[in-house]
């Protein structure tokens, strides 16, 4: 997750080409840190502040707490520069198009042809879902575009994963469907990560080791993983395209 989120940043700042532009970068949960950064930035005499949480789609508990721990920072500097705050694009034509050169890609280098495609997202607890979170909708919009952008015959359909304690979380089960599509006579199965911009232990340990075990212990014959976008050519330039508009010339 460090490695791609740094080079993101590097190769958006060549994108970008603008010496006076700072592009730089935070982790949420992790080092360095949103206020860190924040520091950093007013120490640098920086006026105006883009900001983009790499969460294609929106969640109370992912893209909201990196506005919160932005206005936490501010709220104890005596500084208050321009801050524009880039929203969740999770039907943004880059990123779908971005997704679909990723799937066909990995589609065109292995010699089997998937019975399945599982978009894998990120999940949440039910209850956020039902207090109003918009999250789980649009996951299932990121799919249907990517559907329809991939003209291809394979069905796709929307899973979550990485849920813990005893609470419901939004379903279907990535694991158990892994578990359950083998019985079904689909064997064949490529998993695809949308919500995630960088592969990290979620998509690496948990999908692409634990997921693969448990397809295969379940009686499943191929599997593989599509990589997160990364810092792939088609990424650098959605992400370029969702920062420009702000950028003051």
């Amino acid at each position: 997750l460090r490695y791609y989120t740094i080079k993101q940043a590097e190769n958006l700042k060549k994108k970008i080409n603008e010496d006076s532009i700072i592009i730089d970068y935070a982790m949420r949960y992790g080092n360095p840190g949103i206020m860190n950064k924040m520091n950093y930035l007013q120490k640098s005499g920086c006026e105006n502040i883009i900001i983009l949480p790499l969460y294609p789609q929106y969640a109370a508990a992912t893209t909201a707490t990196v506005c919160d721990e932005v206005y936490r920072s501010l709220m104890k500097m005596r500084w208050q520069p321009s801050l524009q705050i880039i929203p969740h694009y999770e039907s943004e034509p880059l990123y779908i198009n971005a997704l679909k050169k990723s799937l066909e890609k990995k589609v065109s280098e292995i010699n089997w042809k998937p019975d399945l495609i599982i978009a894998s997202y990120h999940g949440i607890p039910q209850k956020y879902f039902d207090k109003g979170d918009p999250y789980h909708c649009y996951c299932q919009k990121t799919t249907r575009l990517l559907k329809e952008s991939f003209q291809n015959k394979i069905p796709i359909i929307t899973t979550f994963q990485s849920r813990f304690g005893p609470q419901q979380w939004l379903q279907p089960y990535t694991d158990k469907t892994l578990e359950k599509v083998p019985q079904e006579g689909k064997k064949n199965i490529l998993v695809i990560c949308p919500g995630f911009s960088s592969d990290c232990v979620e998509t690496l340990e948990e999908i692409a080791i634990q997921g693969k075990e448990s397809f295969l212990k379940n009686g499943g014959k191929k599997f593989d993983i599509v990589p997160c976008l990364n810092d792939s050519a088609e990424h650098i330039e959605l992400l370029y395209n969702l920062v420009k508009k702000y950028l003051i010339k």
